[in-house]
Parts: C-alpha cells; structure tokens; sequence
C-alpha cells in the first residue's frame, strides 16, 4: 500500500461533500459501507451491508446524513492499514466503460496518421475537413445528421474509421471494463499485464448509476490500456481491458446533491501526474468539456428496455488524454513501468492513487460475491445486502 495522507486524497470541498467510501475493516472482519464526514470512516453497514443496495434506497440523502452512525476509525487509520484498509467505493455493480467519447482527438490522430508527419499535408486535410465541421469537431453532436455528413466525407477522404464510427456515429461504444467485485481502491497497486510492452494510464470519471437509470454521482477511475494490445485488433480488447487489478477506482463515490451535480462533472477537468521511480514524470489533463456525447446519452445507451442491471452499474467516460512523452527511448512514446506512480485528481473528486506492478505479481482477485455474502451472513448482515 502506498503511504498517502487524507489531505492529498479527498475533494477541495470534503466538508460539505456527500462521500461514500468502501473499506476492509480490521475490527469487523470484513468489508465495510462507510461515509467520510470530518476525516472519520463512519459505518453505514447496518444499514446497507453493500454500496449496490445503499444506493438504490430512496432516503440515501437522509441516511449519509444520520447523526449515530458507529466510527469504523480515521481516515488517516486505515490509508496508513492500522486499521485496515481503503476498498473501490462499489460492490455488486457492473462496471461498464465507453470508449472513444472524445472524438475530436481521435479525429486528429486520424489525420495526423494519414498526413504521414507532413504538417502540410494534414492542413490540407483540415481545410477540406473544416466547411463540414467548423472551427471543431465537438460541435458535432454523434449521430446527428451533421455527423453523418461527416462521415460521408470522411469515406470518401479514407480517412474514416471504426474508432470515428462509435465516436460520431449513432452507437457508442459501450464495453464491460471489469467483473464486479474485481476493482481495487486507492492505495492499491493496479496491474499492467506482462505481455504488454505499450500501456498507459486512463484517466477518467465514472458515474454511478442506480437499477433504474438515475445517475446518483461519482467518482474517479483508472481504465488501464494495453495499447499494443488493443492497436493489434480490436477483438483483442477484453484482453487488453480486463486483467487482474488492471480497474482502480475511488477514493470516494460523491454523491449528488445541492453542492454537487451532473453539470459539474459535465464540465470537470480531470488530471493526471506519474511519476516514475526512474525519475521519470509527466503531466496532462482531460476536459469534460470536449465529450462527443453526454454523460446523460451515454447512460441511456448503456441502460435501457434491452440492457438491465439489477444490482446497478458504474460507468466509465473515457479520456481526452493520450500520452506521447518519450520515455524509454526517443520516438518511443510513453509506457508504464514497475514502480510509477499515478495519480488521477479532479478538485470536487479528489485524487485515486496507486502504483503499478505486473498484474501477475499483484494480489489475486478472490474476494468475489459469493465471498463478500458468505462474509456479510457470518457477520450476521446477509438480510442487508
């Protein structure tokens, strides 16, 4: 675990946040539902022995809120394991992701790739491109008719492609990220799976979404890529997405409310800072500003009259930020090592921090469901699930 302290790790305004949290409890013998209020942990196990069913009562507010809530410990006690340890803030849910939600820079990749590193030339591809889409792609709303004009002279160009086609097209792209249960929490290490020799970090926000639709809130996520892997073809994307702790997620699940709505994630920006053990760092931000399609629509296209998820789901946005730092070697680009550091931070989120290793040498993932309920019924909380 890494040594963090709660300062570094929770949003700008903590004191007025709605912060639900997830930790394996020493004391209790298991994994605990808890609510951060003034750098303490308390417990809302009794209520709700799992975050999938504390978020699908009708009085959470009322619940986050009550005043004779136990205290599971500080904090500070569990980032630094006197007192267990902090857990991704989700159980029972899906975890689901959409891909290319930012089509502008696949768009500019595109053309960057076509124009072969001529600067003329990928002008010239801009300028044929501009009469259709304007100064900017992201006014372009997906599956639009505008979009679909695009489209037409992105063919006819060669320039189209299937990233362009569920980044503007009508479809988005919607994938499993993880099993749930799978996903580690803040402080843990997160996995990059060894035969990958070209990875990168994901930085991201991800929503969470009751059984029946309603957005509640959320947090911050890590969709570790295998960019070698998924770049040799797209049918490869399971192996380069779900492996073992390659989903990190946290620290907290904030929840909406008067001080915190789905308009300020819509207009976010989320940062992301590694630094590597060899020195190595670098920098960049995502702006949820530039998203090709809303939070809302791609909700809609994940859950609907043909997709349930009774236990509810979480649902990763994706990313702007593609990093290009050359690390190991000059026109190598960047990829991860053993050992970095990344930290993913957002003002009203915090910060999910965690260090990479293999996923080979990670701990194994073998708390599942049937574990988690065979914990909560000898604990005597299996009618709270």
């Amino acid at each position: 675990m890494l040594n963090l302290e709660p300062g570094r790790i929770v949003p700008e305004d903590e004191a007025r946040a709605l912060l639900i949290g997830r930790v394996w409890s020493k004391a209790q013998g298991g994994p605990c539902v808890c609510v951060l209020r003034s750098g303490a942990l308390h417990d809302l196990t009794q209520i709700a022995a799992t975050v999938s069913g504390l978020l699908e009562r009708d009085d959470l507010h009322t619940c986050l809120r009550r005043e004779d809530l136990p205290v599971l410990g500080s904090l500070a006690e569990f980032l630094s394991g006197e007192a267990g340890q902090l857990l991704a803030p989700i159980d029972l849910q899906a975890v689901k992701a959409a891909g290319v939600t930012f089509a502008e820079s696949m768009l500019e990749r595109v053309i960057e790739e076509r124009a072969g590193g001529d600067l003329q030339a990928a002008h010239e591809i801009r300028a044929r491109l501009a009469p259709v889409i304007g100064e900017s792609l992201r006014d372009i709303a997906a599956g639009s008719e505008a979009a679909a004009k695009v489209k037409t002279l992105l063919q006819e160009m060669g320039l189209w492609s299937q990233y362009l086609e569920v980044g503007i097209g009508p479809d988005a792209e919607i994938f499993t990220k993880a099993q749930p249960m799978s996903s580690v929490g803040c402080g843990a290490e997160i996995g990059i799976h060894p035969i990958s020799d070209w990875n990168n970090p994901e930085p991201e926000i991800v929503l969470a979404i009751r059984s029946d639709g309603t957005i509640l809130g959320a947090t911050l996520g890590n969709d570790v890529n295998l960019r070698d892997v998924e770049g040799r073809s797209a049918l490869l994307l399971g192996k380069a997405k779900d492996n073992n702790a390659s989903c990190a997620l946290g620290p907290f699940l904030r929840i909406f409310d008067e001080h915190f709505t789905l308009s300020d994630v819509e207009t976010a920006v989320v940062s992301l800072h590694v630094r590597g053990a060899d020195g190595f760092e670098m920098s960049g931000e995502s702006r949820m500003e530039a998203i090709s399609r809303s939070p809302s629509e791609l909700t809609r296209q994940m859950l609907n009259r043909s997709h349930q998820y009774p236990d509810g789901a979480v649902l990763f946005l994706g990313t702007l930020f593609a990093p290009v730092q050359d690390r190991r070697a000059p026109g190598q680009g960047f990829t991860h090592e053993t050992g970095d550091e990344v930290e993913i931070a957002s003002p009203r989120l915090g910060a999910l921090v965690n260090r990479v290793a293999r996923c080979d040498a990670c701990p194994e993932w073998v708390f599942g469901s049937r574990a988690l309920i065979a914990n909560l019924v000898a604990r005597g909380l299996g009618d709270r699930v």
